[in-house]
């Protein structure tokens, strides 16, 4: 079985799903949750009764001086977002609500100053950079010793290639998931993406040591049939461990609370894409550079 080879149908593969998810990122974006974009969430359960209309909580929020930017209506839930609110408004609110369906009751209520949430932004785009930046230099560290015609950058390099890959593919799933559905992305999407990029990179860099130890075995072989009896080396380990933890974050997926849902979602999307980078793009990358394309 030879792997490696096969770099053009991998790549096609990446590329026909990640021009999906760009397109999708170029016109519609990411749905951004209150926390990147500052605001307030009302959320209620309502009756089945039909008593409340778009047109009636509208009314309702206007009337107490609010700012109404979305109101969504999900079977027995009533979702309203609002510019920044005070909490004691929310007391006047559920009360007019009631007036007109007494079986409405507030479930939750989320408000973010305009300020806190820029320095979230801010900090979870930092966040995002100081990984990839000390993934790149802690592999070219790791890989120091590997011969000195395939250098360690290009490790380390091969292995950002693959998280880009990983993180770009979660991204556009979750702007069709925006478009589509309304999924929110929020700051624990920040620390979704943290995970994925630590899950992707350790999946690259096991497939990467096995290379480095037959780079020593077999020295007098081609770079791609090193490449190759690497990844069947570690290709049922690779496949094994991100099986059970895909088995679990499917679980929590289905069964887990409504708060943390879409924030193992991405987790487990990300897990997948990097299960299948890191034995199909970062590999297969380091042997077309090993050959100077």
């Amino acid at each position: 079985m030879r792997i490696a080879d096969k770099w053009k149908y991998y790549f096609t593969l990446s590329g026909i799903l990640l021009t999906i998810g760009v397109i999708s990122l170029a016109k519609n974006g990411l749905r951004l949750g209150i926390d990147f974009t500052g605001g307030s969430i009302f959320e209620y359960t309502i009756s089945d009764s039909k008593l409340l209309s778009t047109e009636s909580v509208q009314q309702v929020f206007s009337q107490n001086g609010i700012n109404v930017y979305t109101i969504d209506f999900r079977g027995t839930t009533l979702q309203v977002r609002t510019n920044d609110t005070y909490t004691d408004k929310s007391l006047e609110i559920i009360e007019d609500l009631q007036n007109i369906d007494p079986n409405v009751r507030q479930v939750n209520f989320e408000t973010i100053g305009p300020s806190v949430s820029s320095e979230i932004t801010r900090n979870g785009i930092k966040a995002l950079f100081v990984a990839i930046l000390a993934v790149i230099l802690y592999i070219a560290y790791a890989f120091r010793n590997v011969p000195k015609k395939y250098s360690s950058y290009k490790f380390g390099v091969a292995a950002i290639i693959a998280l880009l890959h990983d993180a770009l593919f979660v991204l556009g799933v979750f702007s069709i998931l925006g478009f589509y559905y309304g999924v929110e992305v929020n700051a624990l999407f920040i620390t979704a993406m943290l995970t994925v990029i630590g899950f992707s990179v350790h999946d690259t860099i096991v497939v990467f040591d096995r290379i480095r130890e037959n780079l020593k075995k077999h020295s007098k072989d081609a770079f791609i049939e090193i490449a190759n009896i690497s990844l069947l080396e570690t290709l049922n380990r690779s496949l094994s461990t991100s099986f059970t933890a895909i088995v679990m974050l499917t679980a929590l997926v289905l069964l887990g609370g409504e708060s943390i849902r879409y924030f193992v979602l991405a987790i487990l999307v990300g897990l997948i894409s990097g299960a299948y980078s890191s034995i199909f793009i970062a590999t297969p990358v380091l042997v077309l550079w090993s050959r100077g394309k």
